[in-house]
């Protein structure tokens, strides 16, 4: 069975940063494309951030220049560093994984989603 979970959302002032992370577990062969979309109220899910099997990035238009994604792939974890954060920046960020389980073939996992609150 095979898990991505993320953590580090919260509450956070204009301005701050944020790192939050999204980790695999289970039993997985091996892990390709890893990403993040967000979604806040009233609005359509977007993405945020996508990092290739290469460690390729590539960066949705709205977060431009303030993000870094990262991964490690000894502990099958991806990060997603966050600067400068602005009151619209307010979404639950939710993570994927592409996963080849040990049984079967590749699939994409979602995470539960983590709240950022970005609010004075």
């Amino acid at each position: 069975q095979v898990q991505v979970v993320e953590s580090g959302g919260g509450l956070v002032q204009p301005g701050e940063s944020l790192r939050l992370s999204c980790a695999a577990s289970g039993s997985i062969s091996s892990i390709y494309g890893m990403g993040w979309f967000r979604q806040a109220p009233g609005k359509l899910r977007e993405l945020v951030a996508r990092v290739s099997t290469e460690g390729q990035a590539n960066y949705g238009d709205s977060m431009q220049g303030r993000l870094t994604i990262s991964r490690d792939d000894a502990k099958n974890t991806m990060y997603l560093q966050m600067e400068t954060l602005r009151p619209e920046d307010t979404a639950v960020y939710s993570c994927y994984a592409d996963i080849r389980p040990s049984a079967g073939s590749v699939q994409r996992f979602w995470g539960q989603g983590t709240q950022v609150t970005v609010s004075s």
